[in-house]
């Protein structure tokens, strides 16, 4: 990817007004930009791995990343999906630990690192991006907490329809209205919704047979979404 892309995704992680980042001085602003890395991950490449020490804040700018864990035989469990202007690895770089998981991008992405030290120093100096920072990791860590009750408690069915669902709250619809915005492996969805990647397939194929979604390939299109939800809330 050319620079100039390059500069212009960190520049938007950095002024876009949906970012945290936008109410920083210009001072701030320049000094942060002169201390970061922005780098490009093809599709499937890895952007850290379980064990790796944080250099940074790891701000996606562009793309949309996994975070998962290998459990039991390798079998991968999806923790977190990321998306534009969200963060990754956040927990191991406050706590001061090795990432507990990895991260991998699902298609092309940008990601810019914040250095340790030029962020802690404006954390420290700047309350209102401080707290807006505690929000976005307390509203990330409330997700969390309901996602593990789920994988844990609702059915196959249920796990499943939570996990569209997610997907659609996370990036979206295209244009049609209908078309989730991520085209996920049928094992990407089984490590999402916690089960083997047959039972993720003939779920999707009896959820289409109701009519509550469409399939073409990769591509999930939510056809009534009311009942979607219905089935998630009933687990």
């Amino acid at each position: 990817m050319a620079l100039k892309n390059l500069e212009v995704a960190c520049d938007y992680f950095l002024n876009d007004p949906d970012s945290i980042f936008s109410p920083l001085s210009e001072e701030e602003k320049k000094d942060l930009f002169a201390n970061h890395i922005c780098t490009v991950y093809k599709k499937g490449e890895i952007i850290f791995k379980e064990g790796d020490k944080p250099t940074g804040l790891i701000c996606l700018a562009n793309g949309k990343v996994k975070i998962f864990k290998e459990g039991v035989g390798g079998r991968e469990q999806i923790v977190r999906m990321a998306s534009p202007l969200g963060f990754i690895g956040y927990r191991a770089l406050f706590a001061g630990q090795n990432y507990s998981g990895s991260a991998l991008a699902l298609e092309d992405s940008i990601v810019c690192i914040l250095e340790k030290e030029a962020l802690f120093n404006i954390l420290k100096n700047n309350a209102e991006i401080t707290l807006a920072l505690m929000k976005k990791m307390a509203d990330e860590l409330g997700i969390s907490n309901t996602r593990t009750v789920s994988l844990t408690q609702k059915h196959i069915r249920g796990r499943l329809a939570e996990s569209l669902l997610l997907l659609v709250d996370t990036y979206g619809l295209e244009e049609d209205g209908r078309t989730i915005r991520a085209y996920l492996s049928r094992e990407d969805l089984a490590n999402l919704s916690n089960m083997t990647t047959s039972n993720a397939i003939r779920t999707l194929s009896t959820f289409a047979s109701e009519n509550l979604i469409s399939l073409e390939g990769r591509k999930i299109s939510i056809l009534d979404m009311k009942k979607l939800e219905r089935v998630s809330d009933m687990g």
